[in-house]
């Protein structure tokens, strides 16, 4: 073990901050390390938008599920999938840009979760903490509006950070057995681990919540994958101009 895998294994979920600001020049830094993850075939497809307090950002809470946290966290970042800085480099260089790839879609998403998980560990690695926000994609044409995101670009999550202001436990994760597979796609003792697993997220729900919440993983995948996941999405990024082929 060393320092840099301790503090990915101690990675939780932030919701709760002081008042203390986090001035521009570390958000700068930390953008500038979300700029250093990998990216595919160098075509660096992420911008963020910072979000600064008022109604802008009131407005991005309410359309994120009524998420307080998006409108009183110290710093709030969107990471968008863009491809509209690509049409330009082929417009600078009179080539037609093909467009409406899945695999540009997938590549520009990736590129935002690597640049963001960067984000997130450099932050933590100050001492602040954060949470993504998954939510603004309940009303996702709205946030874009309110954006102004011209096609080719999408808003994939948003991003909560701050100084801390609750210590919760780390949430247990899958079993190792699970999910590293050797030499080939093995589920054969899944369902035993998964129910050895399911009493430790049951025993972890019921303390974090003073026995308000006892409930496994299983429970709670099984009852979210009955219910429809954003059917707006596949339209929506159709009018952004992905997913079309």
């Amino acid at each position: 073990m060393n320092p840099t895998i301790d503090l990915l294994n101690a990675h939780r979920s932030i919701r709760k901050f002081t008042a203390t600001p986090i001035d521009q020049a570390t958000v700068d830094t930390l953008v500038k390390a979300g700029q250093a993850a990998a990216t595919s075939s160098f075509i660096q497809a992420c911008t963020v938008i910072q979000v600064s307090s008022g109604e802008r950002r009131d407005a991005l809470a309410e359309m994120a599920g009524n998420q307080k946290y998006v409108a009183s966290a110290p710093v709030f970042l969107v990471f968008c999938a863009d491809m509209k800085r690509h049409q330009l480099a082929c417009d600078m260089h009179d080539a037609e840009m093909q467009t409406g790839f899945t695999e540009q879609f997938l590549t520009a998403s990736l590129d935002c979760a690597l640049f963001a998980q960067n984000v997130m560990i450099a932050a933590e690695s100050l001492g602040l903490g954060g949470v993504y926000i998954g939510g603004l994609r309940n009303q996702i044409a709205a946030v874009s509006e309110l954006l102004e995101l011209p096609e080719l670009v999408y808003p994939v999550f948003g991003l909560c950070l701050g100084h801390p202001d609750q210590n919760p436990e780390t949430k247990p994760r899958l079993p190792l057995e699970v999910v590293l597979k050797q030499d080939r796609y093995d589920d054969s003792q899944d369902a035993e681990h998964i129910a050895a697993y399911d009493k430790n997220v049951r025993e972890y729900y019921r303390t974090r919540t003073g026995g308000n919440k006892e409930m496994s993983w299983s429970e709670q995948i099984s009852g979210m994958l009955v219910k429809e996941a954003r059917p707006h999405m596949l339209p929506f990024l159709h009018k952004q101009g992905f997913i079309k082929r």
